[in-house]
């Protein structure tokens, strides 16, 4: 692999690391809202997992979030393009 394509796979792996690793958050929101009774505050318990979907998809102040993902995958996919060369049709 050229270097600008291990360089692109090793940050889409962090990138992607990163995510999963936050998706447990979900995970323990959306439990809270499935186990809620009738006397719990469903829209106070929807706003929260909305939030931290939110937060998750667009990485707040410090993280890129699944944005950061989004990128990193569009530059490894460049690379990897790159890589290969040029497509060349037959007709």
């Amino acid at each position: 692999m050229p270097d600008d394509l291990e360089k692109a796979k090793k940050r889409l792996d962090d990138e992607y690391g990163q995510v999963r690793r936050r998706l447990d958050d979900i995970h323990d929101r959306f439990d809270k809202l499935i186990s809620a009774q009738p006397e719990d505050d469903l829209r106070g318990l929807l706003k929260d997992l909305e939030k931290r979907v939110r937060k998750i998809r667009s990485g707040g102040l410090f993280r890129h979030g699944a944005n950061g993902h989004a990128r990193a995958l569009k530059k490894y996919q460049d690379a990897k393009t790159a890589a290969e060369g040029p497509q060349v049709q037959k007709f």
